[in-house]
């Protein structure tokens, strides 16, 4: 039974496949290609999250996210330092505050 995905996996599916006594077929993106697939991925791995909500779907996430980070130049270092500058100076969400509305005069 042949299936088509044409969605980027992790380094070690296609041997995981074939170990497996199948056989795949695969390419190697060009790095504008590995960018638009890496927001792809996100978007499938935060649908599966929202459908699962377990902690190996967070773990999709981050692996996404650094992923997508290490694409774009940005070490893990940079990427903790913002969110870490960012929670300090706005906060985090632990109090679980809901913004009902707000009025400006």
């Amino acid at each position: 039974m042949k299936t088509t995905y044409n969605k980027l996996v992790r380094d070690r599916i296609p041997e995981i496949i074939e170990a497996g006594g199948g056989q795949c077929r695969t390419a190697i993106l060009s790095d504008d290609e590995y960018l638009a697939m890496l927001d792809a991925k996100l978007d499938e791995e935060l649908a599966e999250y929202h459908r699962d909500q377990n902690i190996e779907e967070l773990a999709d996430l981050l692996e996404v996210i650094y992923a997508a980070a290490a694409a774009r130049g940005y070490t893990f270092e940079a990427l903790e330092a913002v969110r870490a500058e960012k929670a300090e100076k706005r906060g985090g969400f632990e109090r679980k505050i809901l913004l009902i509305e707000t009025v400006k005069e």
